[in-house]
């Protein structure tokens, strides 16, 4: 499989935020955009995912088969909300998520042992802190099978530990044929990563 990004522009309350993005990952690859903010990182995530249309430009996925023939199919996306309900409990949002979004990975308990949230699954996501709902959310990540998995501000929240079990994971989804991209402002612990640096205007 192989995420291309020709030419891309993405736009912000009608104001062009970066323009003739490209890029092309094959699998086991990972790329981490970097730069201040307001230069469009997350901007640029949310048109690879399909959530913003592009301003220019396309972003498409090759060798997905029928399984993942789209980028929206082929990824998964973490973004700086949790796109979890408070009032559930863990186990209930990663349940609805690991349904809605089918090709069955690791199960609710298997994703919670994997982020150190055994146990906790029964709690409401609203009792938890904001690390451990961090942790919940990349759960999602792993309930779910997707070869892409867009990351904005990842690790946003998480102490030292749950960043290097993180880190740990992401390495694994690598080694497994995944892509992985990221923006971020702290190192992900991903040796050998593409980088790209985003500036303000570009």
């Amino acid at each position: 499989m192989r995420l291309i990004a020709e030419n891309l522009g993405g736009e912000r309350g009608g104001e062009t935020v970066f323009s003739n993005i490209g890029f092309a990952l094959e699998k086991s690859e990972a790329l981490i955009v970097t730069g201040p903010n307001g230069a469009g990182k997350s901007t640029l995530l949310r048109v690879v995912a399909g959530l913003l249309p592009a301003a220019g430009g396309k972003v498409l996925v090759e060798g997905g088969g029928e399984a993942f023939p789209t980028v929206a199919s082929a990824s998964h996306y973490l973004g700086h909300l949790n796109a979890m309900k408070t009032a559930l409990s863990v186990e209930e949002n990663l349940g609805f998520w690991r349904a809605f979004q089918g090709e069955p990975a690791l199960s609710v308990e298997e994703a919670l042992e994997k982020v150190a949230l055994g146990g906790l699954g029964h709690l409401p996501l609203g009792y938890l802190s904001t690390g451990q709902r961090r942790r919940a959310s990349i759960a999602k990540l792993l309930v779910s099978r997707r070869p892409v998995w867009l990351l904005d501000e990842p690790t946003a929240g998480l102490d030292k530990a749950s960043e290097e079990r993180f880190a740990g994971l992401m390495r694994g989804h690598l080694q497994d044929g995944g892509i992985v991209v990221a923006a971020t402002h702290l190192p992900l612990g991903i040796e050998g990563a593409k980088a790209l640096q985003m500036a303000v205007g570009l």
